[in-house]
């Protein structure tokens, strides 16, 4: 039931009479609020249900009814047994409720009697229709998932202003890897702004040359929170961007579609921080593994080199090396006397054809008949073979064995046959 407000004589009866000198005092006029909307009669709102967290064992159940078109929203509560299954954030409905002015803070809420569900709310079949055009150009494709570094030299991390995902980044990364290096940007990640926000600073490290990997990350919240992290110029700068992306928005249930287009998606913040750095004793334990398997290897081989250099020093070549040389020097001393024999023999052969050659030349020589007492007589131009070619008067020349002789042809006469 609506209550009269009484107002004291020593001030104005009525808002327009109030002065400078004269005011109302602030009780007073949330009085005078919460008398005129007790005056409102209930009524049926439709609008979308964000913030809705059912709390067990409570008598009643508190959310937020929100119009998104035009960012109005107003508190709820509602009777636990009067909030149907099935009902939760994103859910677009339309409720029966009495508005409430609560003077102590100056607040309006709605009491809801009645809660009917009209389907799914525009939040979550925007982000829906949403995802459908964004994987329908194919941002979404692992064809375009860039490789996180083994160890990036430094890691680009966009959080909200104090929070606790900054501090879950940075602590875990660190637990596993003592050295590694930030280029933090703190930005609004709720609200109109956060887009404006985010878009820049995720431009800013993507140009520095030495963030090999950029983080995204929030500690989850409702749905309407998460909302910036499903708006279509954050996925478009995300998926333009030459860094790889890593997403770490809110818990394990949290699903904005930076998960999906992100090069790697983390369930936490903490995930992120497991993911873009190495641990380092898990990297020591590897080295020394290998280190142990490089011997194991090692040793390995020199050990089958070995038996093989004992299996080469075992053979006959090589047990006893000096046999193969007396065998050839004795093959070579065998050659050696054979080539001497032959030569010897065919020296002789050859020898004893000259002189026989020698000696048959000599007995047709010409000097042979000379030594007999025979001349042979030659003129000027050739032997004397006829007396036609002695004239008388000619000189010709005598060739004996040991000289010649130069005579005068006296006559010449022919013999009678």
């Amino acid at each position: 039931m609506s209550r009269t407000v009484t107002i004291p004589v020593d001030l104005p009866q009525v808002a327009r009479e109030t002065t400078p000198e004269h005011p109302w005092p602030l009780r007073l006029l949330n009085a005078k609020i919460a008398e005129y909307i007790a005056k409102m009669s209930r009524l049926w709102v439709e609008g979308e249900i964000i913030t809705l967290t059912r709390r067990p064992g409570a008598k009643v159940q508190f959310f937020t009814l929100a119009d998104l078109e035009d960012k109005a929203s107003i508190t709820c509560k509602i009777f636990t047994h009067a909030l149907p299954e099935g009902i939760e954030s994103g859910s677009r409905v339309i409720v029966c409720a009495k508005p409430d002015f609560w003077t102590g803070n100056g607040s309006l809420s709605l009491q809801v009697d009645e809660i009917r569900a009209v389907g799914l709310g525009d939040i979550l079949a925007r982000i829906e229709a949403l995802k459908n055009k964004l994987a329908a150009e194919g941002l979404f494709s692992l064809k375009l998932k860039k490789p996180l570094p083994f160890l990036p030299r430094s890691i680009g991390l966009i959080v909200g202003r104090n929070t606790k995902a900054l501090h879950d980044v940075q602590v875990n990364a660190r637990a596993r890897w003592a050295s590694a290096q930030f280029a933090v940007r703190e930005v609004v990640v709720q609200g109109p702004t956060a887009v404006q926000e985010m878009i820049p600073a995720l431009t800013e490290l993507d140009a520095l040359p030495e963030v090999d990997v950029i983080v995204i990350a929030r500690g989850g919240g409702s749905v309407e929170d998460l909302l910036p992290f499903s708006d279509e110029r954050l996925i478009r700068a995300v998926a333009q961007t030459d860094t790889p992306v890593v997403s770490a928005i809110g818990h394990e249930t949290d699903n904005p579609l930076l998960d999906l287009v992100a090069d790697f998606r983390a369930s936490t913040p903490t995930d992120a921080a497991r993911s873009i750095v190495p641990d380092v004793s898990e990297e020591h334990a590897g080295v020394l593994d290998t280190l142990n398997r490089g011997r194991t290897a090692m040793n390995s081989l020199l050990e089958r080199a070995l038996t093989d250099i004992r299996t080469q020093r075992s053979r006959p070549v090589l047990a006893q090396p000096h046999t193969m040389f007396e065998t050839r020097g004795l093959e070579l001393t065998q050659l050696q006397q054979w080539l001497r024999n032959n030569f010897d023999r065919l020296l002789t052969h050859h020898t004893n054809s000259v002189e026989s050659s020698l000696a048959r030349l000599r007995a047709l020589s010409p000097l042979s008949t000379l030594q007999r007492g025979y001349a042979v007589l030659r003129t000027e131009t050739g032997v004397v073979t006829s007396v036609d070619n002695a004239e008388p008067g000619s000189t010709l020349i005598a060739q004996l064995h040991d000289g010649t002789i130069t005579t005068t042809v006296m006559s010449a006469e022919r013999n009678e046959s």
